[in-house]
């Protein structure tokens, strides 16, 4: 029994409230800085929402990379942190989750002169697709988990992905509430992407990444990242923005800091 199908059963077994392992807890703290961060509450239903994420995901080591323990914890706690407040399945439509030990390639396509598509592999460090699949480099994963305030975490990033593509397209705009919900987080969201794109443009530094200014759903991304590992600076200087990230993932990052 590998890895995965070993932490499965386990999960499936298990009564609710879940007793979660002393030595589980310990990789949480040793390789996710921000889990130490969270109040007590939210760190119950944390392991509650990983043991619901375990059973209803594949897990694939690829390119060498061999599963264990620290792998599959670290990248279902830093997914479930974007849904520990939400209510039913952490991610209704993921299936798999595939992780390479570093950067890998994908194929890229893109419109060239009079209508041509140029195919071309590119390099990257995680991908998310609407059809159910995350695929992320456990270098970045780590590295990304290590450092909780530089803004940039790729599975925080790539899971955001998931979110928005929930209602089909991953175009920046989760599922929202009302229609009321969905105008002001259009309003709003508009607005600062525009501010970014503004900014990258003239070459000013910004709180969000350049990358955010790539399309709406970067933007959503990007956004989500910096919500959560600068989410004191975002409070402050992009108030709004942060309120709309903050009514959709129902958590107050700013408080863990």
């Amino acid at each position: 029994m590998g890895i995965w199908d070993r932490l499965r059963a386990f999960f499936e077994k298990e009564e609710v409230p879940l007793v979660f392992k002393d030595e589980w807890i310990t990789i949480l703290q040793d390789n996710l800085p921000i889990y130490k961060r969270l109040p007590e509450d939210l760190r119950e239903k944390l392991h509650d929402k990983i043991a619901e994420f375990i059973r209803s995901t594949f897990f694939e080591g690829c390119g060498g990379l061999e599963l264990d323990d620290e792998i599959i914890l670290s990248v279902a706690a830093q997914a479930c942190i974007l849904v520990v407040n939400q209510e039913g399945a952490p991610y209704p439509k993921l299936n798999s989750v595939l992780l390479y030990p570093s950067a890998f390639v994908s194929n890229s396509t893109s419109a060239g002169p009079g209508g041509t598509i140029i195919e071309r592999k590119v390099k990257c460090l995680g991908e998310s697709w609407e059809n159910g699949t995350v695929i992320l480099s456990w270098n970045s994963v780590r590295n990304g988990a290590d450092n909780i305030f530089d803004g940039h975490n790729v599975t925080f990033h790539e899971f955001a992905h998931q979110l928005d593509s929930l209602d089909g397209d991953t175009d920046g705009v989760p599922l929202l509430a009302s229609e009321e919900a969905y105008q002001t987080w259009a309003n709003v969201c508009a607005v600062h992407c525009e501010l970014l794109i503004d900014g990258v443009q003239r070459g000013k530094k910004t709180l969000l990444d350049a990358y955010g200014a790539t399309n709406p759903g970067e933007f959503f991304a990007v956004a989500t990242e910096t919500f959560l590992e600068k989410p004191r600076q975002m409070k402050k200087k992009q108030p709004k923005l942060y309120a709309e990230l903050q009514s959709f993932y129902k958590l107050d990052p700013a408080d863990w800091f």
